[in-house]
Parts: structure tokens; C-alpha cells; sequence
């Protein structure tokens, strides 16, 4: 008896699992294969989207760093010209004190308008570069 309950739930098996396997009719695969490529389509599309978005971003980001970088040189060339030109009017000093009288005080006030020149030099570049 044990053996024909074995067989029988064997039997019962075998039909279950064939069931799980039959085929779907034509119009139930063409129903499924055209959701499948609309989902795919639709992620593919999705994908495509986020990629341009994270492209944009990611350029903006390049151009931003580039500004601060352009900015940072401008202000560091600013400095360098500044720091120059005030090494220029300190050493014009020192040779006007060669001289004496209204000639030293022309020579350094000459000094002193040579380095106003500069620094509104170095000023008009900086501003350009912002």
C-alpha cells in the first residue's frame, strides 16, 4: 500500500511540474515580450537621463573649480605685482637719499608715484580676470 502512495504522489508530482513548464499561447509571449521591451526601453531611457544629469553636474563643477582657480592666480599675481612694485619704490628711496634737498623729496615722491601707477596697474588686471 505504501507503495502505491509513493507512486501516486510521484505521479502527482510529475503532472505539477509539467503544468509549471507548458508553453503560453502566442498572444500571452507577444503580450509579454512587448512589456518587457517597454520596461526595458523605459530603464534604458531612465539610465540616459540620469547620466546626462550627472554629466551637467559634474561639468559645472569642473567649470566652477576652474573659476576659483582663475580667481585664485589673479589674486596671487596681484600680491606678486604689488609686493614687486613696492620692492621697486623702497629701493628708489634709498638711492634718493643720495640727494639732498628738493631733489630727494621730487626723487621719492617720483618713488612714490611710480608705485601708485603699478598698483593701479595690478588692480586693472586683477578686476579684468574676475
Amino acid at each position: 500500500m505504501n507503495r502505491i502512495k509513493s507512486l501516486a504522489l510521484g505521479a502527482l508530482c510529475t503532472a505539477a511540474l509539467a503544468g509549471c513548464n507548458r508553453a503560453e499561447s502566442p498572444a500571452e509571449v507577444s503580450r509579454d515580450v512587448n512589456d518587457a521591451r517597454q520596461e526595458a526601453a523605459s530603464e534604458v531611457m531612465e539610465a540616459r537621463e540620469d547620466a546626462v544629469e550627472e554629466t551637467m553636474e559634474a561639468r559645472e563643477d569642473v567649470i566652477d573649480e576652474a573659476e576659483d582657480s582663475a580667481e585664485t592666480a589673479a589674486e596671487g599675481a596681484y600680491d606678486v605685482a604689488l609686493e614687486e612694485a613696492e620692492g621697486r619704490r623702497e629701493i628708489a628711496k634709498e638711492a634718493c637719499e643720495a640727494m639732498s634737498g628738493t631733489a630727494q623729496s621730487m626723487c621719492k615722491d617720483e618713488a612714490d608715484a611710480d608705485f601708485e601707477r603699478a598698483k593701479s596697474f595690478a588692480k586693472s588686471q586683477l578686476d579684468a580676470a574676475d
